[in-house]
């Protein structure tokens, strides 16, 4: 480092008026933890600013993790279908103030585009509007269509959305009185090879045995829940790097749904049970094959927002260490959807603790400084 009068110096430059010094214990990667860090301009720099005054200097103590990543949630959307925008803002703020300040959106009937103008508000990777077989899923979510429509409906989709595609891949079939596929081989493989064309990825709600095997083949990026995963289809998901996003939190509700279905679709009831069931054992299996799990909360529907830190203490209990649970919601997953975590230059998104969350990762459900975009938010 050059004296203070080095007029290229990058603090000199920016002009420094307000900064925040974060020191203890910067987890910038698994392996990688440094001491410190600054935030000048909204940006994260390892090098001291030595143009900011001692009286504009913030300081926070603890220990930093990038932003949370729920990477399955539902901003503008209740149980009963699209809200408005008050309700909106109150569930962005809520998965922010619990330390989520990236959201993979993975499929809303709402416009939350508003939602990029406010600094305040965590950043969303949208995937569109669900796209499912006609009353093959919850009222109100989805555009219902037929598969000779799945093509048209997904290119509108990828250019809705930030990258990402949303099918319902399975839902209860009234007249088998059980879950089954809802899409032929042929649609998926055709829908799923245009998303691909206009750059897009896709990803699946999938709760069932039966639709797996076919979205794999067919290309898909991604699958939402994946507790049909088998000792038959795990191979494949690890084969082709197709990612899961099991929302154990949304899987525990299983037992409760099953019970309120018995009395008319006792198959599909007990079903739900045996999935419930084998939860853990299904994320631990595919973690050790080798494929890709990342965190999701699937909050927006039927549960509330905020519950990233349950999720992810529900992947250690699924076995999964603790150092790639905490992967799963800040480097690997913000590396997976394509945004940097705590790099030299990068958006100053990250959250601050008070004890060390790799020794414990029930930390995470108390985060003592939240700051997005530059700014302790919380």
């Amino acid at each position: 480092m050059g004296d203070g009068n080095d007029r290229d110096d990058r603090s000199d430059v920016v002009g420094v008026s307000e900064v925040l010094h974060v020191k203890g214990r910067v987890l910038v990667g698994p392996e990688e933890v440094r001491d410190e860090l600054w935030v000048v301009g909204g940006r994260i720099t390892y090098e001291r600013p030595r143009a900011a005054r001692a009286d504009a200097v913030t300081t926070v103590n603890g220990w930093v993790l990038p932003g949370l990543v729920d990477a399955h949630c539902h901003v503008g959307l209740d149980a009963h279908g699209p809200v408005d925008e008050a309700t909106s803002e109150k569930q962005a703020l809520t998965d922010r103030d619990a330390g989520t300040l990236l959201v993979r959106d993975a499929g809303s009937p709402s416009d939350t585009r508003w939602i990029d103008d406010r600094e305040d508000l965590p950043k969303i990777i949208r995937a569109g509007r669900h796209i499912a077989r006609t009353r093959r899923y919850i009222r109100n979510y989805a555009h219902e269509i037929e598969p000779g429509d799945l093509v048209a409906y997904v290119a509108r989709e990828a250019v809705r959305g930030d990258g990402w595609v949303k099918l319902v891949g399975d839902w209860i079939d009234r007249e088998a009185g059980d879950l089954t596929a809802c899409w032929p081989r042929a649609a998926v493989e055709a829908a799923i090879a245009e998303a691909h064309r206009l750059g897009a990825r896709v990803t699946a709600h999938c709760f069932a045995e039966d639709s797996l095997r076919d979205l794999v083949e067919a290309g898909i990026d991604c699958i939402e829940h994946a507790t049909g995963l088998t000792d038959e289809t795990i191979p494949l998901f690890a084969e082709r790097g197709v990612a899961i996003v099991p929302t154990l939190v949304n899987i525990a509700t299983f037992p409760r749904l099953a019970d309120g279905g018995e009395g008319k679709f006792p198959r599909w009831s007990a079903h739900m049970r045996r999935l419930h069931e084998r939860r853990y054992d299904t994320v631990r299996s595919a973690y050790d094959a080798g494929v890709p799990v990342y965190v999701g909360t699937d909050a927006g529907g039927s549960l509330p927002h905020g519950l990233v830190a349950a999720e992810v203490a529900e992947l250690v209990k699924a076995g999964i260490p603790v150092p790639d649970a905490l992967s799963a919601t800040t480097w690997g997953a913000r590396e997976w959807l394509g945004r940097p975590g705590l790099a030299e230059g990068a958006p100053a998104d990250l959250v601050v603790y008070g004890a060390d969350p790799r020794e414990d990762v029930g930390v995470l459900a108390d985060p003592l400084r939240v700051v997005l975009r530059g700014r302790v938010r919380g």
